[in-house]
């Protein structure tokens, strides 16, 4: 038999092509991410002659949490993924819910980035040196900057403390692909958005993973992409949460399926969300809250 061809990279083959692989594959277990705080596991799936790498996240190795009681957070990282295909901006790689060598669980195609040691996992990140100063994540997309100025092509966040009484401000790059992803993360209210999950894909693509602390009814938006609170959406990103709200309302396919994997009351307020990002016109500020900003953060 021959060895199934190698799958490139995400953006080759089309979306409903990885869903399929992802679903009906073969699961192999190769190898699991330690680093991280719920099981991980790095697999290999094969169906119809092509093959790929992906994550599963397996619904028994979730640690339970005490904020979010309903569901579990693979079903939330497939909402995740769903939300970002239905903006059009593909910011959450191939994903899907099924039966795996532990049970159910999340399946996700497994991105090489750009950046060193960054990957589908929740771990560490490796380094590399932005411009403006020290990395902060390993994507160049974040960083740690002397003085109170972020510089141009930055945007502030924080004053960080950096040890031995030492101040720095926390910046991630004014980047319209990290600013598509802010606004995905106030839809989905991601209470996680740290710097080691923003995956720099070959051809200039960025992916954010690990969204299982999202949908929650209550405001939970913890994020390293704060820079532009308060500042106004873009034309794109209005024209993006106006067809949104329209795939949200009772009876769209998008709606039907987003019921099955999150409950009414968190569905409800991914609506009232997307409104709200409408109805004000601004990316959304802190709100005291809540911690604004995850620890750690990177």
């Amino acid at each position: 038999m021959p060895a199934p061809e190698r799958l490139p990279a995400p953006g080759v083959s089309a979306t409903g092509e990885l869903e399929e692989l992802l679903a009906r594959g073969e699961l192999r277990v190769v190898g699991r991410i330690r680093e991280a705080s719920n099981a991980v596991l790095l697999c290999s799936v094969a169906y119809g002659g092509v093959s790929a790498d992906c994550v599963y996240k397996p619904v028994k190795g979730e640690r339970s949490l005490w904020d979010f009681p309903d569901g579990n957070l693979a079903q939330r990282e497939v909402a995740a993924y769903l939300v970002s295909e239905a903006t059009g901006w593909g910011l959450v790689p191939p994903t899907v819910l099924r039966d795996g060598p532990y049970g159910e669980g999340m399946v996700q195609l497994w991105i090489e980035s750009g950046a060193e040691g960054s990957a589908n996992g929740d771990g560490d990140s490796g380094d590399a040196g932005p411009p403006a100063g020290e990395s902060g994540d390993g994507s160049g997309l974040l960083a740690l900057v002397e003085g109170e100025e972020a510089g141009e092509g930055w945007k502030p966040v924080a004053l960080a403390d950096v040890g031995e009484g030492r101040t720095a401000l926390l910046v991630h790059a004014d980047d319209p692909r990290l600013r598509r992803l802010a606004v995905l993360d106030a839809v989905i209210n991601n209470g996680d958005r740290k710097g080691g999950h923003l995956l720099p894909a070959p051809g200039g693509r960025l992916y954010g993973i690990d969204h299982g602390v999202t949908f929650h009814r209550e405001d939970k938006l913890r994020t390293l992409l704060w820079g532009w609170a308060g500042e106004p959406l873009t034309d794109e990103a209005r024209e993006v949460l106006t067809a949104l709200a329209a795939r949200l309302a009772d009876g769209e396919p998008l709606a039907t399926r987003l019921a099955e994997l999150i409950t009414p009351v968190e569905l409800a307020a991914v609506r009232d969300r997307v409104a709200d990002l409408l109805r004000t016109g601004v990316h959304p500020r802190p709100s005291g809250q809540w911690p604004a900003i995850p620890w750690p953060p990177v």
